[in-house]
């Protein structure tokens, strides 16, 4: 991971530890062009009480309307392995790159993203490991929640 990445996913980091401190599922993703943060975002399911709002979402969805073509200069950076609904936007969007924090408790999606041409860079991040492993168990509930299962 060069400086940039760097720099990006801690971007992230710092929204999944807010989320964290809000109550909510430790999750946070940037968007970034050119070297610029277009948005940050981290999930907000339990905080505004959404059935979508997740790091990545939330993050494309503060970004605002923007023209195609920026997202398709753009990466995402996120502290977990996007489930398949951000999954899917991102490719929506034809965001080329994605540059994941860990994947040990969540990593369904990344075959579909390749497999659709999108770059995926799991960089295994000490704290984003720490994030979700106090998650899941300090919390089990909730990211069960966040996954739609139930037990």
């Amino acid at each position: 991971m060069d400086d940039a990445d760097r720099r990006f996913l801690d971007l992230a980091i710092e929204q999944a530890q807010i989320g964290w401190g809000e109550g909510g599922v430790p999750i946070g993703a940037a968007l970034v062009r050119n070297g610029e943060v277009l948005a940050v975002g981290r999930n907000r399911r339990v905080q505004m009480d959404s059935a979508i709002r997740h790091g990545e979402t939330d993050c494309i969805e503060r970004a605002g309307r923007l023209p195609a073509s920026t997202y398709r200069e753009s990466t995402l950076y996120t502290t977990l392995s996007p489930c398949f609904m951000c999954a899917g936007t991102a490719v929506l969007y034809d965001i080329p790159r994605i540059v994941v924090g860990e994947n040990r408790a969540f990593e369904a999606s990344e075959v579909w993203l390749r497999s659709r041409g999108v770059v995926v860079d799991v960089v295994d991040d000490p704290a984003c490991i720490d994030l979700m492993k106090r998650m899941l168990d300090e919390r089990p509930q909730l990211w069960l929640e966040d996954i739609g299962e139930t037990s």
